[in-house]
């Protein structure tokens, strides 16, 4: 078993050297424009994802918030479980979170998602439709890539198909980006 535990973190750490640090620079500063332009981010995913989106709007919109004269205007869509169930059974589970961007969104917002396969059809309808409404859309995707990967205005592939690395490292580049916020006092004097 020792065998198999220092193999899977070996793996591991070549996951985690692969992520793109100028991707993750990027994604840095949009989130710091849309701050500072007060528009919307709305973040979700499914499976450990849903629960990665719920972390990340948490602690963009407590943590990093906290540092800023304006706070992050985040929601996951994956809270609505009310709304969600009921946009499930009224129509289709493929419509759970475009239902909800349908409500609150607006031109210019972000659209944040994540996907370990890329292909998960409700977060291809989410995307589809904040592209022709004139949203700016982020995916973050495992190896397999998908359609995500191929409609999302800022893509960041993370270079596995293992389920438990590419999740992993999707909570690590989530902390990246909520940690600059955190721990780098020029991003707090740029927002003011």
């Amino acid at each position: 078993m020792q065998s198999w535990i220092q193999n899977y973190i070996e793996n591991h750490k070549k996951v985690i050297e692969s992520i793109p640090v100028g991707k993750i620079d990027k994604l840095i500063t949009l989130l710091k424009e849309a701050n500072r332009e007060e528009k919307q981010i709305f973040i979700f995913g499914n499976g450990g994802s849903a629960a990665s989106a719920s972390h990340f709007a948490t602690d963009l919109g407590k943590g990093a918030s906290d540092r800023l004269s304006k706070r992050f205007k985040c929601f996951s869509l994956n809270e609505a479980t009310a709304w969600m169930t009921a946009i499930g059974n009224d129509y289709s589970y493929e419509d759970v979170f475009v239902h909800q961007l349908r409500n609150f969104a607006r031109p210019g917002d972000i659209v944040f998602t994540m996907s370990v396969s890329g292909n998960s059809p409700n977060l291809v309808k989410a995307v589809d439709w904040a592209n022709k409404e004139g949203l700016h859309t982020i995916a973050l995707v495992g190896g397999k890539r998908g359609r995500l990967a191929e409609i999302a205005g800022d893509v960041v592939v993370i270079d596995s198909t293992h389920y438990g690395h590419v999740e992993d490292a999707l909570m690590l580049i989530v902390h990246l980006l909520t940690y600059a916020f955190m721990e780098n006092p020029q991003l707090v004097e740029l927002n003011k």
